[in-house]
């Protein structure tokens, strides 16, 4: 090899990572290689060759660095910056044009267009740049939190690692598994007899989560991105958006296209229904989107959708197949849901061998028997769900469902609200509820107790160490460190855990608890009403609906739920257990904020964003995405975006958060 001086090497290690980079962008995100695979592998080569003589030169974001790191030992959570929503779907024409006069009732007179985009059957995805260079990827996860995936990404070489924009950019798109790719690896686990991946977006779901960026590499994700956020503003519009990233170097899905009407979109969408298995990934319909950004912001959204984008679904692909037996599952609120066990069947790529009936009345209406061979379908290509039954292929020895009078995991009562169409399990602690109301109530948002996740929950009730969820306050050292996976330090760790829970606020308690209906925006609600857990308890319908966002039906079931016998022993345990059941612990100053608009820019080193907006609704005042007239305070974190020159033209106070945690605190 040439023996280069450091200065050099210096020079032509910039000139390799710029040329493969360039190669890279041809390959995966143009579809335009202008080398062959050998002569890329060579620059590859020479640049590694380079940098094993000079190692002081590697930086994070050289082609060789994309692979190779060790494996994680787990995955971090992270908080959004802007909450990344999922959209609605409809089926059919008429849902879309159900869609287009919503919004225009909210854009009245206005000339609205359209961006039209594949649905792409993947993994949501969250990478941000600093300073032009890769730094952090996370998952959709829940809308408000995912996980730091950034190793894994890092190794989608259709991502590049630095980009031309020296600010702020963070960018969203859709990881897919190729189809081709997707084929490949299951044939590969069927040579080895593995368990077969159901579809291209488990895969892609599976393959991101690993625990060795190596072995992630080796699984060719692919991405198309679809939003920019340059210091956490969007372009004007989302054509525009698309065309930035293209020139950023990013990979956009080239079948994208403006669309002036919704009869463009219609169109759009009825060429691609007929030739979507044309396609190298599995789309299952077409992304409708308003395409202004400033229209966009007047849409707004709703807790978990936006107003201005609509997901318009190809139809769903059908088999037929046979009822070999119909089963009661029992959920975490007491639901009883009815659920066909089929003969296995293949749709859309997955085997089948099971269906929710959703409800009895769902069962009597379609007369669904044992026996009986039924019309399956995808609906949306995700839910198998029974269409039809065909009767005409009745040979007389079906059976028809005969639905239970009582739980039939643990016998309690069984208690259909007037009016609904579920029947539920009175029972707290029926056994059947139990696995998924105690990792409720760990879970982060509810009494935070880290460390206690599905595989721990299962050797607790199988070791009868935990029959109701106030038993996880009697649980001792010598119990856990017995258990599989749990030694001395995880063992003392989960029991500081669970006794820093103990003192948790009381809405996440009452969040906690599980009581249908009640989120954890209602739950802070109820708790800055009613001050104390035994005030709620006893409250009453009228009580209850003179609060906001309280409806009768709510209230109801809020009611219906202290009034079991199950329900209050659980709450005299909690008690005894010590846990906080006031809400004067937490309040310094409940109501010092009353009506006051807080919108939150960059990053608080004190707490998440959702964190200061609980703390801010707490005391009375509400927090908002957007500036406006009524808007009483920005509070600026750490690298603000564009929010605070917007706040200085407006004339809203801004204030940084050593202010902020004054105001927090004030009497």
């Amino acid at each position: 090899m040439k023996s280069f001086s450091r200065r050099e090497a210096i020079q032509r290690i910039a000139e390799l990572r710029e040329e493969i980079a360039t190669h890279e962008k041809k390959y995966y995100v143009d579809n335009d290689p202008q080398i062959s695979d050998h002569e890329f592998d060579l620059l590859v080569k020479r640049l590694e060759d380079l940098e094993s003589r000079f190692p002081e030169l590697i930086t994070p974001e050289s082609p060789t660095q994309r692979v190779g790191e060790r494996p994680l030992d787990g995955f971090t959570p992270v908080v959004h910056g802007k909450p990344m929503l999922s959209i609605d779907n409809c089926y059919d024409e008429q849902g879309l044009r159900d869609f287009e006069d919503r919004v225009r009732r909210l854009l009245p007179g206005e000339e609205i267009r359209y961006v039209a985009e594949h649905k792409i059957d993947g993994l949501g995805i969250s990478v941000l740049y600093r300073g032009g260079r890769f730094a952090r990827a996370v998952t959709r996860g829940d809308g408000v939190r995912g996980d730091d995936v950034t190793a894994n990404v890092k190794t989608i070489k259709s991502i590049p690692l630095v980009i031309r924009e020296t600010c702020d950019v963070e960018v969203r798109g859709e990881i897919y598994l190729p189809s081709e790719v997707f084929l490949k690896l299951n044939r590969e686990r069927e040579d080895r007899e593995e368990a077969l991946f159901a579809n291209p977006r488990n895969a892609a779901a599976g393959s991101i989560r690993l625990l060795d960026s190596r072995e992630v590499a080796s699984r060719k994700l692919d991405v198309f991105l679809y939003y920019l956020f340059i210091e956490g503003e969007e372009p004007p519009a989302q054509w525009e958006s698309l065309l930035r990233l293209k020139d950023l170097g990013f990979k956009i899905n080239p079948h994208s296209r403006p669309c002036r009407s919704l009869d463009d979109v219609v169109a759009l969408y009825k060429e691609w229904a007929g030739k979507r298995d044309t396609l190298d990934y599995e789309a299952d319909g077409i992304v409708v989107k308003v395409d202004s950004t400033a229209q966009r912001r007047i849409l707004g959204a709703t807790a978990k959708s936006p107003r201005w984008a609509i997901s318009y679904k190809f139809p769903a692909r059908q088999a037929t197949t046979r009822v070999n037996d119909i089963i009661i599952q029992v959920g975490r609120t007491g639901a009883l849901t009815p659920v066909a066990v089929l003969e296995p069947v293949k749709l859309s790529g997955t085997t089948i061998s099971r269906s929710t009936l959703h409800n009895e009345d769902e069962v009597r209406r379609k007369d669904i028997r044992v026996g009986d061979v039924i019309l399956l379908e995808r609906s949306g290509d995700v839910i198998p769900h029974v269409v039809s039954v065909m009767k005409e292929r009745r040979t007389g020895k079906e059976k028809p469902f005969a639905w239970p009078k009582s739980c039939p995991v643990c016998g309690a009562a069984v208690f259909r609200p007037e009016g609904e169409a579920i029947s539920r399990c009175v029972n707290p602690s029926c056994p059947a509820r139990l696995r998924e109301s105690v990792l409720h109530f760990a879970s982060r948002r509810a009494m935070n107790i880290d460390g206690l996740g599905d595989a721990l929950v299962d050797q607790l009730l199988e070791k009868n160490l935990v029959r109701e969820v106030p038993d996880l306050y009697s649980l001792k050292f010598e119990d856990l460190a017995g258990l599989e996976h749990m030694g001395p330090k995880s063992s003392r760790n989960l029991l500081d855990q669970i006794e820093a829970s103990r003192t948790r606020e009381l809405p996440r308690l009452i969040f906690a608890l599980g009581i249908r209906h009640v989120g954890e925006k209602l739950a802070r609600t109820l708790a800055g009403r009613f001050k104390s857990l035994d005030d709620l308890a006893h409250a009453t319908v009228e009580e209850l609906t003179g609060v906001e966002d309280v409806g009768p039906k709510v209230a109801e079931s809020i009611v219906f739920f202290f009034a079991q016998d199950g329900s209050r022993k659980l709450l005299a345990r909690l008690k005894e257990a010590g846990l906080n059941l006031s809400a004067g612990k937490e309040k310094t100053g409940s109501g010092t904020l009353e009506g006051q608009v807080f919108v939150i820019t960059g990053t608080l080193a004190s707490f998440s964003r959702d964190e200061a907006a609980e703390r801010i609704e707490a005391l009375g005042g509400k927090t908002a995405t957007a500036l406006s007239g009524k808007t009483a305070y920005l509070v600026a974190g750490s690298s603000p975006g564009s929010k605070l020159d917007k706040a200085k033209e407006l004339g809203i106070r801004t204030i940084g958060e050593e202010e902020f945690l004054k105001l927090l605190k004030k009497p």
